[in-house]
């Protein structure tokens, strides 16, 4: 359209103008301003609450759900070895992931895992399986954190999923006065469960 050769445009993008090609980062959603907006107010509000309570983090269940497959097989690094100057390069015959999976509903605290349970076979995670796994939560959080249980002041940390904020699950966590953390959204960073147990537990299954 200008009438300059390809070189031309080219030196002037990268030498005058100090530009460079680069490709576009995934990231999980482009955020609205809006949510811009209101993750830094969630953010902001969790920042002082941990300052004012010391006890914050202690006292907070964190729960999510994942995919486990059957078997899932290592990384490239995991099944790395050490070789001499003139040994041959190890070989591995190509492995895929099992079509054989279960989802895997897992919460912790900041010491270790409170509960988790498996969903049986054929069922989603819908909001009347949902609140049964709240149930099951309340118990394991009587026997295993009956501190907790007792000063009645455990707070619980899951995402926004439908079955999370349905309705009915709304409605058993006010019965019991269980507090929920708000939840910034499409954070994969600032989600525990995410960020940091299941890419944890996943390595660990990996090659099993």
């Amino acid at each position: 359209m200008t009438g300059i050769s390809v070189g031309s445009c080219d030196a002037i993008l990268t030498d005058d103008l100090h530009m460079k090609r680069v490709c576009a980062k995934f990231v999980p959603c482009l955020l609205t301003d809006d949510q811009h907006e209101q993750r830094q107010t969630i953010a902001h509000d969790l920042f002082e609450h941990s300052c004012e309570d010391v006890q914050f983090v202690k006292y907070t269940v964190r729960g999510d759900e994942s995919w486990v497959s059957g078997y899932d097989p290592e990384t490239k690094q995991q099944s790395s070895q050490w070789k001499g100057p003139t040994s041959p390069q190890p070989k591995k015959g190509h492995q895929v992931r099992s079509k054989t999976k279960v989802m895997l509903l897992a919460f912790f605290d900041s010491e270790v895992i409170v509960h988790h349970e498996y969903t049986p076979n054929g069922q989603t995670v819908n909001k009347e399986f949902y609140v049964e796994v709240l149930r099951h939560l309340r118990e394991s959080v009587r026997q295993k954190r009956p501190e907790k249980r007792r000063d009645g002041n455990w707070i619980l940390h899951h995402d926004n999923a439908p079955p999370h904020t349905s309705h009915l699950v709304q409605q058993f966590l006010a019965k019991h006065g269980t507090a929920q953390l708000q939840k910034l959204p499409y954070s994969p960073d600032l989600a525990p469960c995410d960020f940091f147990l299941f890419p944890r537990l996943k390595k660990v299954l990996k090659g099993h």
